[in-house]
């Protein structure tokens, strides 16, 4: 099959007005998408998926290396090329953006408070994208960093896509990576939006501080690799001594 036929071939998809590299692109993100590939495990050679897909190496290695650049696969010298684990440091610098002053960044301690299931309100079902009253997951978290409380985080998932996750034994401290190997999310990009907020009661009493004390509040809206939005993400942060640190790697 010649380069162009592979266009021909994904033309019903929607995909035939890309570049073809973009559209070697799409197709091995849905593969992980349907766990063809599943965290972790290393991607067939550029010649074998040259020769399945009908496209030149070129066509794929480019493919690959816009996927790579993206975080959704991970290259190992010598080795191959993977599917991307969101564990370790790399996900830490690029998922959890705050630091104690002069300190590097540390995995904190999570806590969890509460975990519930309910309808939607209006704005939380807005950030979503579903329907008012759809049925959600609402967990809370405390988390801290060198024995002290600094965050809480009230974070909202689509019940739909994380159904029985009430069922699960133990909420770990590393959420991406648990939703990549218990509901098949892979978390490709993330959106934050910061304003400094004064602490209520509830919160001050939560993280041991003083009414009205300087907070720095994120929102996070988070799409899988198929830009569906799978959560929504209210945290409120100490900004004492802490910061948020932003890392372009």
């Amino acid at each position: 099959m010649a380069d162009t036929e592979f266009g021909n071939k994904l033309g019903t998809s929607g995909l035939a007005f890309l570049p073809l590299y973009k559209q070697v692109e799409k197709h091995v993100t849905q593969l992980i998408v349907e766990q063809r590939w599943k965290p972790g495990d290393m991607l067939p050679s550029e010649f074998q998926l040259a020769s399945e897909f009908g496209v030149s190496q070129g066509t794929v290695r480019k493919a690959l290396n816009t996927l790579t650049d993206e975080k959704v696969l991970t290259r190992k010298q010598g080795l191959g090329t993977f599917v991307a684990e969101h564990t370790g440091m790399p996900a830490l610098y690029r998922f959890f953006p705050l630091v104690a002053d002069g300190q590097s960044p540390e995995l904190p301690i999570s806590e969890v408070l509460s975990l519930t299931i309910a309808p939607a309100n209006k704005a939380i079902a807005r950030e979503l994208n579903v329907s008012a009253k759809t049925k959600v997951v609402l967990l809370k978290r405390r988390r801290t960093i060198g024995g002290e409380y600094c965050l809480l985080e009230d974070i909202y998932l689509p019940y739909s896509a994380f159904a029985g996750i009430e069922n699960e034994p133990e909420i770990p401290h590393t959420l991406y990576h648990f939703y990549q190997t218990n509901f098949n999310l892979t978390v490709h990009k993330t959106e934050d939006k910061i304003k400094a907020i004064l602490a209520q009661a509830s919160d001050a009493d939560l993280l041991g501080i003083e009414t009205g004390t300087p907070l720095l509040m994120f929102t996070r809206s988070t799409k899988s690799l198929n830009e569906q939005i799978i959560e929504y993400r209210i945290t409120r942060c100490r900004s004492d001594h802490y910061h948020y640190l932003v890392n372009f790697d």
